[in-house]
């Protein structure tokens, strides 16, 4: 027992004192490098950004007036007004008939998907990201265009768009509903809650920053597209009457494909303010989402 006590004193009046780290020279050089290859790599990417909207801008200045909100496109030349209108209608389709499927396929892989249909769907889902949009508009042109007889179409286009936002929004869901804790879960089920009130009252409200942001890059990636419309949708000068079927529709990125080719200054105008609308369409899609995130994140005591 002295001995014992002898033993604590002496552990107890003895400093330890942490030894302190030395870098060495080849990584003091890996880390320089390493930010110096960030900081460069900023600065390339900001620099290609804004000479990217620098130059779209410029030359899309002298077309930047109310002509092109309020005139339809007549040939080469004239406004947008049908154009723009086609890309809203298009973008906003796909977006309500890919969000309910999406964010349902969302919540069943995230809360079921373990098994060999959730890895199933999440494999096909995968090689669904992969396939070129011209392949599915390929696929949308000979099943609704020539065989249901559709013609270039609202619902063609927008159906194929579907189908290419779906993976998107679904793997987007089901990260965003993954993030939040089991024990968030557990304690709904210890309140006596049944599985569907926990998705709809405790996971998808929790996770509703993530999928809306989710949903805004997807109607931002549909903005863009061009490929599989020219298949589906078409091209009209006019603008849309309400038909479904049988009636093609103008849309942004087909004035950007096919005007930049024509030997004309103000055709090229015209592609350059489309290229301008489509692009400010996008910056503000993204930023309105990245917004509402930190907003609602802010509002959830994420960040101070």
């Amino acid at each position: 027992m002295a001995a014992s006590k002898v033993l604590e004193k002496q552990l107890s009046t003895k400093t330890i004192s942490p030894k302190t780290f030395k870098m060495s020279l080849w990584r003091k050089i890996l880390t320089v490098f390493a930010t110096f290859a960030v900081i460069a790599s900023f600065v390339f990417l900001a620099i290609m950004f804004l000479s990217i909207i620098g130059d779209v801008l410029i030359h899309a200045w002298p077309a930047l007036n109310i002509k092109l909100l309020t005139e339809i496109t007549n040939g080469i030349g004239g406004g947008l007004k049908n154009a723009i209108e086609g890309s809203i209608i298009i973008s906003l389709g796909s977006l309500l008939l890919a969000a309910p499927i999406g964010i349902s396929a969302g919540i069943y892989l995230s809360e079921h998907g373990q098994g060999l249909a959730g890895k199933t769907l999440r494999f096909l889902s995968d090689v669904l990201v992969g396939v070129p949009s011209i392949v599915l508009g390929y696929v949308g042109y000979i099943t609704m265009v020539i065989y249901l007889g559709w013609q270039f179409s609202l619902a063609a286009g927008i159906i194929t768009l579907t189908v290419m936002l779906l993976p998107y929004i679904a793997r987007s869901t089901e990260l965003a509903i993954s993030n939040i804790p089991l024990a968030v879960r557990e304690a709904g089920y210890g309140l006596g809650a049944g599985e569907g009130r926990i998705v709809f009252k405790i996971l998808l409200p929790g996770a509703a920053p993530a999928i809306m942001t989710g949903l805004f890059y997807s109607v931002a990636l549909s903005m863009g597209e061009t490929a599989p419309l020219l298949y589906t949708a078409g091209w009209s000068n006019y603008m849309w009457t309400g038909n479904l079927t049988k009636e093609p529709i103008g849309y942004l990125t087909y004035v950007i494909w096919t005007f930049i080719n024509e030997p004309f200054a103000e055709s090229h105008m015209l592609a350059f303010a489309a290229a301008f609308l489509i692009t400010s369409g996008v910056l503000l899609l993204i930023l309105l989402g990245r917004w509402y995130m930190v907003r609602a994140q802010k509002r959830m005591g994420a960040y101070r």
